[in-house]
């Protein structure tokens, strides 16, 4: 499968502070990539950096081949990469409808619209079943598997998450992340930052691992189930 995502040496600084140093990882074309790390690791900077957000001080972030360090948010939504930030930020007074459609407001044809459309409710049936509610009556974690489905409704080739497990009743959790197999399995790349590193590594890939900016592990999600800094820090297990 060929690399989608590459990112080089990257570096993210605020008012002067690094909050990212040295960078590296890449992500195939349906692959789900875990991030973890405590928090103020850097986890969500990168995700900004990548999405267009904030600048990137150094290094490189390559998309399908293509150079897109340099890019406006906009141009890196309409290339192909969406971003659901954490904390849901549904439009609360719109229907569940209108919030998945304003997902494709840049996609003028319809029959593309509605094939996103049914995959979205493919992926989380729940959301066909709510149609016509409005946002604000869903539970958390209906709203959470929205904000995702919301995500995809662009038709994005890398789709990038920040906590989708955050504050969510553990009894939606599978739910969601069945929805995220689900939507990778359809060919796309999903960048998982997640604290709940369990569950981040039962259904990525692979993972990398950032301490303070810094990556310091990466590797399969099994193998970095069985690292003894991972059950230490992350898992609770000691070694």
């Amino acid at each position: 499968m060929s690399t989608l995502l590459e990112i080089s040496d990257l570096a993210v600084a605020y008012d002067g502070m690094r909050a990212l140093q040295g960078v590296s990882l890449h992500a195939d074309g349906g692959e789900i990539v875990a991030l973890i790390g405590a928090n103020g690791a850097g986890k969500s900077s990168l995700l900004r950096a990548i999405s267009g957000l904030v600048r990137a001080a150094r290094g490189q972030i390559r998309f399908d081949g293509a150079d897109i360090t340099r890019l406006g948010a906009d141009r890196i939504v309409a290339a192909g990469i969406a971003h659901v930030p954490e904390g849901r930020r549904v439009f609360a007074s719109a229907t569940v409808r209108d919030n998945l459609l304003l997902g494709a407001y840049v996609e003028r044809d319809r029959s593309k619209r509605a094939e996103r459309l049914a995959a979205a409710l493919a992926a989380f049936p729940i959301l066909g079943e709510r149609l016509g509610q409005r946002a604000s009556t869903l539970s958390g974690g209906e709203q959470q598997m929205l904000a995702i489905a919301r995500g995809t409704m662009s038709g994005p080739r890398l789709l990038m998450l920040d906590e989708p497990s955050l504050g969510i009743a553990p009894v939606l959790i599978p739910q969601i992340y069945s929805g995220v197999r689900r939507i990778a399995g359809s060919g796309t790349a999903v960048l998982l930052v997640e604290q709940n590193v369990r569950e981040a590594l039962a259904v990525a890939a692979r993972g990398y691992v950032l301490q303070t900016g810094r990556m310091v592990l990466d590797g399969p999600a099994a193998a970095l189930r069985d690292d003894p800094l991972v059950r230490e820090a992350f898992l609770g297990i000691a070694s």
